[in-house]
């Protein structure tokens, strides 16, 4: 899975008609920055309102997903927000001039392509996982549904259907590299039953499906007389199938088992409304969109209430956002006072940093001698060049910036800094730079327990 994050290098349309509401509609897609997220556009509304991808803005679910915000609706969402997970692009603004994405073949692998064809382009910033370290169940007796999130290093998901259909037996579809969606997922296309076609279009569903965005399955005898029936209702000259039960139409399907397959392919979407990657063993016994979004919102209710606790994370086999060279060339610190060693995560409101504590430090001789502890003003001096690089972030030339701390307020050190200890600062802007100056917030971590914190105003001057 990646570590940073990614958008597109390019804006990228494609068009067609929408599966539920019939509307024709370019989508187009556009790059965005860091921390965007997944966000829809209705341009063809007053104001050009923006639809957040959050799972608290669903609004309907009646065989598709739909969400609505600031009275501006996006129905059938799931397909495109697959294809960007499956391509592990995060931020990314998606343009819509009608009211429903195009359906195109029923999958996500138009879509796939043409995010291809725009190119994906890698970013500053660390992609902000939510890994679920305790089982996050959700279960439907009356419908037999069962949907589990186990703890896991990495995303996979495994689902099972069973429709007690003679047509379509059990089956089973798992994805145990999201990397693989694009090649084995992503082009399986929607199904609906042959019995639950006429009913669909009676609820006013439906109204730009036909037999090339949808497989439709007969899962009974076919009534002499019928067939001509359905094929005035799908708006075709002729519809057939070989057998009294099977296809309609006789369409040959990508995998025998592609109906589970798309099923996944769903849940990957609607987990995308979550609006954090998230890394979990998933596990789905006979999922639709009413369960994939309830179960989405047990695991988002499970980041807030960890939210308060967030701990910035730190893996040393990853590659860092500005190593010691980088960082030397932003700061004018050198030895002894050059405190930071690795920027792990930056964006435009937020900076992580990484001070390793060793014995050969030149404060440990005469600060407790034979009890060495890392001074607090040193801590603090290592939190304020963390934030320097973030003050820095904001021009686009800064090395023809100084930048200067001039306040320090609630400053408390709560644990001991020992040698040997690794320290993890964030530091985050909490007003918006006015004048050169701005305010930020900075804590200091080691083991996940926070050991210091302070309010903090920088300056930024430029040299002359």
């Amino acid at each position: 899975m990646n570590t940073k994050q990614q958008t597109i290098q390019k804006s990228v349309s494609v068009s067609g008609v929408g599966l539920h509401t019939g509307v024709s509609a370019t989508m187009t897609f556009l790059p965005a920055p860091t921390n965007h997220g997944y966000k829809f556009q209705r341009i063809d509304l007053p104001g050009n309102p923006i639809v957040d991808a959050d799972v608290d803005n669903v609004v309907d679910l009646s065989r598709g997903t739909t969400i609505e915000q600031s009275g501006a609706r996006i129905h059938t969402v799931e397909h495109t927000l697959a294809a960007l997970v499956g391509l592990q692009i995060d931020n990314v603004l998606i343009q819509l001039d009608g009211p429903e994405p195009p359906i195109m073949d029923g999958s996500s692998i138009q879509f796939i392509n043409a995010l291809r064809e725009a190119g994906i382009e890698e970013q500053n910033a660390t992609r902000n996982y939510f890994e679920v370290t305790e089982s996050v169940h959700y279960r439907n007796p009356e419908k037999d549904i069962e949907l589990a999130a186990l703890p896991l290093n990495d995303y996979r998901l495994t689902v099972m259907v069973d429709y007690n259909s003679r047509v379509i037996s059990s089956q089973h579809a798992y994805l145990n590299d999201i990397s693989q969606f694009p090649e084995q997922i992503a082009n399986c296309r929607t199904f609906v039953f042959l019995h639950e076609l006429e009913a669909l279009y009676k609820q006013n569903l439906i109204k730009g499906g036909d037999l090339t965005n949808a497989i439709v399955i007969v899962d009974r005898e076919v009534k002499d007389g019928e067939l001509d029936y359905l094929a005035d209702l799908l708006k075709k000259p002729k519809v057939s199938v070989n057998k009294q039960e099977g296809i309609l139409n006789n369409i040959q399907l990508h995998y025998p088992n592609e109906m589970a397959r798309h099923k996944l392919l769903d849940m990957v979407g609607d987990l995308a409304l979550i609006g954090r990657p998230i890394k979990a063993q998933i596990l789905a016994a006979r999922p639709g969109h009413a369960a994939n979004v309830a179960f989405a919102k047990k695991i988002k209710k499970l980041i807030q209430k960890n939210a308060a606790n967030q701990v910035p994370q730190y893996d040393p086999t990853q590659p860092p956002v500005l190593d010691i060279n980088r960082v030397s060339q932003l700061l004018p610190h050198r030895y002894p006072f050059q405190m930071i060693d690795k920027i792990i995560a930056l964006d435009e409101n937020s900076v992580v940093g990484i001070k390793n504590v060793t014995m050969n430090e030149p404060y440990f001789p005469g600060h407790f001698p034979g009890n060495p502890v890392m001074p607090g003003v040193m801590q603090l001096e290592a939190m304020a060049q963390t934030g320097g690089i973030l003050v820095l972030s904001t021009v686009p030339d800064p090395e023809n910036y100084w930048p200067f701390l001039v306040g320090i307020e609630n400053c408390r050190f709560r644990r001991n800094v020992l040698p040997g200890d690794t320290v993890i600062f964030r530091c985050e802007f909490t007003s918006p730079m006015k004048r050169g100056i701005v305010k930020m917030q900075g804590r200091g971590y080691v083991a996940n327990l926070l050991v210091c914190e302070a309010d903090m105003i920088a300056s930024l001057v430029k040299k002359k």
